[in-house]
């Protein structure tokens, strides 16, 4: 735990200058500060609605909101910390309670939040570093979301590329690399290689992984590469002429890894497969029911080559299930064999019906407006052929359509 005392300047009603305690200890979870000002709050688009009050504290080590990262949250003086925000350089801290001004209160940060943030943006660092040295493209967007972390680059990675990243970013955090935070003087900076995504006017913070990454970074991050733990590749899709990257970290990668095995081990249960033969036997069953589904569009056509060779008046075709494909051949058969309207409903009185309208006799889009009217029907299509969805019963589309016409 730290305690900070309130300056002289401050006691004398200067600009609150928040000390950022998460800049010397990313680690520290508990703290005790002194209450500069509370305000009320009334939570706008993008805040938690049970936000009340706004608070700014002498020191703190809750994150705000910056560089792809939620601000932290956690507890103030016995009031949740919703959100932390920075603007025009003061620190806030959106809670749900007042506090009194003047007041020393404890703060405690919600740690299993903390900590997996700082192994996903952690983990960022190592990645955008590797990608940096290996293809030397730029990562161009990061984002720190509560499920997944994405990071742009603005350049293609192959699949074998990725792996061996993936492999790379590993091994990195085996060795437990110590991340090094610095605050170089400009002369120093002007002589230094380092990423940043941003001009940054003021004094600029560097987080460099050894042999690995030097990058500008306003955020909390692991003590070693260790604290990182596993770092998985969930995803990679083309992204503005690069890739966007989704990977987990730690816990997250960790999370991940449950959810899948438990969902292989009840399809192999299911399939009644080793788990490690499932994407063979789901490939199997996907075989089995296009076969099936074949099948079954051939029985299906037989409705279409059945029909007689005369037709008058209307023909209503109602099918639980039915290929779409079908449903529009057995029409245009019906209407070239004389029919006067034609219709095919698939579906039940439960769930509703898709339904295809066919005719040569009359303009089909009156009888979508009527149907919509009478029905409250969905659809619509050409004078010749209209189709949709709609929730009646069988008996009243038969009553609707079989009426004099």
């Amino acid at each position: 735990m730290q305690e900070h005392t309130v300056s002289e300047a401050e006691q004398a009603g200067a600009p609150a200058q928040t000390e950022r305690l998460y800049y010397t200890d990313s680690h520290l979870r508990v703290f005790d500060a002194q209450v500069l000002s509370c305000e009320p709050f009334a939570p706008k688009d993008g805040y938690d609605t049970s936000i009340t009050h706004r608070v700014v504290l002498n020191a703190t080590a809750f994150f705000p909101e910056g560089g792809g990262q939620y601000g932290d949250v956690g507890t103030l003086g016995g009031v949740r910390v919703l959100d932390t925000r920075e603007k025009d350089g003061v620190i806030y801290h959106y809670t749900d309670g007042a506090l009194t001004p003047g007041d020393t209160v404890r703060g405690e940060l919600d740690w299993d939040e903390r900590f997996s943030r700082m192994q996903q943006h952690s983990g960022e660092h190592i990645v955008s570093g590797l990608v940096h040295q290996l293809k030397g493209y730029d990562n161009v967007g990061f984002h720190l979301g509560p499920n997944v972390t994405t990071l742009d680059f603005n350049g293609p990675l192959t699949p074998q590329e990725l792996e061996e990243l993936e492999l790379r970013a590993n091994r990195a955090v085996t060795e437990n690399i110590a991340f090094i935070v610095t605050f170089p003087t400009k002369e120093e900076e002007a002589a230094l290689n380092y990423r940043s995504k941003i001009d940054i006017a003021g004094q600029v913070r560097l987080v460099t992984v050894p042999g690995i990454d030097c990058c500008a970074c306003c955020a909390p991050h692991v003590y070693r590469s260790g604290e990182v733990g596993l770092i998985r590749f969930a995803d990679a899709v083309p992204w503005k002429g690069g890739v966007r990257l989704t990977i987990l970290c730690g816990f997250r990668a960790l999370a991940d890894y449950r959810e899948k095995s438990s969902a292989v081990k009840q399809i192999s249960a299911l399939l009644s497969a080793p788990q490690a033969e499932v994407a063979a036997a789901v490939e199997r069953v996907k075989d089995q029911s296009e076969k099936r589904r074949e099948a079954l569009i051939g029985w299906q056509k037989k409705l279409v080559t059945d029909l007689p060779q005369t037709l008058s008046g209307v023909q209503l075709l109602f099918e639980e299930e039915l290929d779409k494909n079908v449903a529009r051949e057995y029409v245009n058969a019906a209407v070239a064999r004389g029919a006067a309207l034609a219709g095919v409903f698939t579906g039940t009185d439960e769930t509703g019906y898709s339904y295809v309208l066919g005719s040569a006799a009359e303009d089909l889009r009156q009888v979508a407006a009527q149907m919509k009217t009478a029905l409250n029907a969905k659809g619509g299509g050409k004078s010749e052929m209209i189709q949709g969805q709609v929730e009646a019963s069988k008996e009243r589309l038969k009553s609707f359509f079989l009426r004099a016409r």
